[in-house]
Formats: structure tokens, C-alpha cells, sequence
């Protein structure tokens, strides 16, 4: 079942669009990681889901009907998409009041609420914590009873932006767990916003990304800017850095030396044996800076003057096991490269 159909939304502040989205899609019952650099948008789309702001122009669908933006559907819907922020507020009360405050609200009889509050404080590991002032709570302890609050509502969408931003290492650890127990036992659909691509890639099952209000494929890492030129043959490449020109295709401009961005897509990135090399050809080769699985693929980063993500199978990296530290030859395909900007 699909719980939001995007189709051609855009959102604009003034003069500056800030959204452009032509097609999107969110499964139920999966869990997605939205990624991408600061100003991308991020906040703005999980808004836009959480049905706390509307569109510029375009559509929403929510569980195959479109949303209105108006008070009284949205009053409806808001029952079942709960969000929490990256800084969330808590009453100054305890623990249990900051969770049954919206029950109440909801009408639901007090011993319901206590049970569904303890039950909930469980998932969290925060039981312990339940006639605890909630405004003496650490970062992650805060983080974790903001998510029991919205998970006690039950919710069908839970939308969390930066949800790991500003808390330590272990609670980060911590909320990641309760995100995946949140979709394994409640199958409530999640989408969290993370700059932490790593964290992300251990947890979801579909990772968007956006750069400048687009959803670009897979990794932002891939996204480098440059300077277009045509060589000899008239073949368009852009100049990276004084030694790295990349030959592509799908581009039409008349404009030499215009400053572009492009994105080199990661799942066409080749790993190779160390070979001489040409500044004609897109081989070039650097060192190993990371290695990990994700998805069932490995991942693999390489320094080639500037930071290179490649996503290949597991048969691919048997080919040539690079180690990190190590060097690595490297081809990039003339069609995996496409400017964006």
C-alpha cells in the first residue's frame, strides 16, 4: 500500500523555490532515510508530509486521496502522522503527563492511558523514568520520551527530523534501535532526516536524497562542481581539479567554461586494477578511506581529489579487494555522470 503520492510539488519562499519534486513515492510499513546537505529542503518536505505546511503548487496524496490543506481534513489526518523535531519542547511536568496529554485529548479512558503510557515508555527504555521531571532530562533522554509521546498516539507515519542530531553516541545508538522496533512491531512507517549516511544505511530500506530541493539518486557525496569544456571531438567534459576532467553525455550547451554540478551516480562507478592512466579517459585511481556493507552492496569511498562513493556488488569487490589505506583504479562510465545544476 502506498501511504503518499508526490506529484509535481513544488514549494517556494518568496523568489526562491525551495522544493521541486516531480514524483515520489513512500511504501508503508517501510522505514526511509531522507539525506542531503544543509538547505537542501529536508525540512521543508518532512512539513510538507506531516501536513504542517502546504505546497506552493503540486499534490499530495495520503493513503490514495488527495489532501486538501484545509483545517478540517487536516485535523483528521494529523491523527495519523505524528512528527517530532530535532529540538523537541516537553511540558514541565512529568514524564507521564507529557505523554498523556495527548491521549486525553483523544478522549481515551485513564486506565487505557496508563497502560498504553507504560507500554510505550517500554519500547523506549524509559519506563524507569516515568514520574521523572521531564524538564531535568538529558539530550537523549528528552529525544526518547519526544518519541514515546508521538508513538503513544499510534500513529501510521512517523516523521522525525534529525532525530540523533544532539544527543551522544550511545543514545544515537539507542534511538536508531527504537526506530526499527517502531517499524518492526507497531508497522508504522517511518522517514527521518540524518546528515549520517552510515547510520542511515544500517537502518532503512530506501534512502532519499535531496541537493537543492531535488531528489537526486543514492549518495550527495557524488554531487562536485566544476568547469564545462568541450575537448577536440567537441566531447563535453568537466574540469574537477587541474588533473581530473570527466568525459559525459546527456548535455546540450553551447557555453564554455560554464561552472556546473554534477552528480556521478555510485552504482555505476567500476572499480578497477591500478593501470597507466590518461587525462583523456575518466580512469583515474586513489586511496581506500572506507569500506562497508549496505544493502546487500558494498560500499566503498575513495579519495581521487575529491571523495568518490562507489556502490558495487559483492562479486565486483572479490575482483579486486582493495583494503582501506590502499589504492584502487577507478572508472567512471561517460553516462553516469549528469549535470544538476
Amino acid at each position: 500500500m502506498t501511504v503518499y503520492t508526490i506529484t509535481q510539488l513544488t514549494k517556494r519562499f518568496g523568489s526562491r523555490t525551495v522544493l521541486n519534486i516531480p514524483n515520489l513515492t513512500i511504501e508503508d510499513g517501510r522505514i526511509y532515510a531522507l539525506l542531503g546537505p544543509n538547505g537542501a529542503g529536508k525540512t521543508t518536505l518532512l512539513n510538507i508530509l506531516g501536513l504542517l505546511d502546504a505546497p506552493t503548487s503540486g499534490q499530495v496524496h495520503y493513503l490514495g486521496k488527495p489532501v486538501r490543506f484545509n483545517e478540517v481534513q487536516l485535523q483528521v489526518l494529523r491523527k495519523e502522522v505524528v512528527m517530532v523535531d530535532q529540538h523537541p519542547i516537553l511540558f514541565s511536568t512529568t514524564v507521564f503527563k507529557n505523554l498523556e496529554f495527548g491521549l486525553k485529548i483523544r478522549r481515551i479512558a485513564k486506565k487505557e492511558r496508563e497502560r498504553i503510557i507504560e507500554e510505550t515508555l517500554d519500547l523506549v527504555d524509559m519506563r524507569s523514568f516515568i514520574r521523572a521531571q521531564a524538564h531535568r532530562l538529558s539530550g537523549g533522554e528528552t529525544q526518547r520520551v519526544a518519541l514515546a509521546r508521538g508513538l503513544a498516539l499510534s500513529p501510521k507515519v512517523f516523521l522525525c527530523d534529525e532525530p540523533t542530531a544532539s544527543v551522544d553516541a550511545e543514545n544515537q545508538t539507542t534511538i536508531m534501535n527504537i526506530l526499527r522496533r517502531i517499524n518492526a512491531d507497531k508497522k508504522i512507517t517511518v522517514l527521518f532526516t540524518t546528515h549520517d549516511r552510515s547510520r542511515a544505511a544500517d537502518l532503512t530500506h530506501h534512502t532519499l536524497v535531496l541537493d537543492n530541493g531535488r531528489l537526486i539518486p543514492t549518495a550527495y557525496e557524488n554531487v562536485v562542481s566544476g568547469r564545462l569544456f568541450r575537448n577536440g571531438q567537441r566531447q563535453y567534459r568537466c574540469r574537477i581539479r587541474e588533473n581530473i576532467s570527466l568525459a559525459f553525455t546527456h548535455y546540450h550547451s553551447e557555453v564554455d567554461n560554464q561552472r556546473v554540478r554534477i552528480f556521478i551516480d555510485p552504482e555505476m562507478v567500476i572499480p578497477t586494477e591500478i593501470v597507466e592512466l590518461s587525462k583523456d579517459s575518466n580512469r583515474t585511481q586513489g586511496r581506500v578511506v572506507q569500506i562497508m556493507s549496505e544493502n546487500g552492496k558494498i560500499r566503498m569511498v575513495v579519495d581521487i581529489g575529491f571523495r568518490l562513493t562507489l556502490l558495487i556488488s559483492r562479486d565486483d569487490y572479490e575482483k579486486t579487494r582493495p583494503l582501506v589505506g590502499g589504492n584502487v583504479g577507478v572508472y567512471i562510465p561517460p553516462d553516469a555522470i549528469r549535470v544538476i545544476g
